[in-house]
């Protein structure tokens, strides 16, 4: 099942638990991806966004809510904090599980043979194919950091 099949199903049972917050943080996904489509079509792309586009969104969700968490913990906000980290929970049930740090590495060195880089000038194009393959399962902020890393290290 595609993730939208998925967002909706979750959508419908949530009405049916008279889950609120969880309903909201849904309809909220929904409406990101609906915001997404219509910019896409606006474009020239009929059909919207395909599933990766879903996984960034998804992922930059996420990313939204975890500085807004820290901000507000930072602040003495820790009701508005802990409905932040819920509303992550929620929204990492869509998302891929997370590589963990050896298969990031391992990742990052199949990425870096698939392209063959040799220095730092090819660090984008390893996070191309990171980007392509791992969306939604890599912290990119911090696999960018151990790719510079390991293209800055000599052969």
């Amino acid at each position: 099942m595609d993730l939208r099949a998925r967002v909706n199903a979750a959508v419908k049972q949530a009405m049916k638990n008279k889950e609120s917050d969880r309903l909201s943080t849904l309809r909220l996904i929904n409406a990101a991806i609906k915001d997404r489509d219509i910019a896409a079509r606006a474009d020239g792309n009929e059909e919207g966004v395909n599933e990766a586009e879903v996984l960034s969104i998804l992922g930059k969700m996420v990313k939204q809510r975890r500085e807004s968490a820290k901000t507000y913990e930072e602040g003495g906000r820790l009701d508005l904090a802990e409905s932040e980290l819920s509303e992550i929970g929620i929204i990492e049930e869509f998302l891929p599980k997370a590589l963990s740090a050896d298969e990031v590495a391992a990742a990052i060195d199949a990425a870096v043979a698939e392209v063959g880089a040799e220095s730092i000038r090819d660090m984008g194009r390893v996070m191309g194919v990171l980007k392509a393959k791992y969306t939604g399962q890599i912290d990119f902020g911090a696999a960018g950091a151990q790719v510079k890393d390991r293209l800055s290290q000599p052969a």
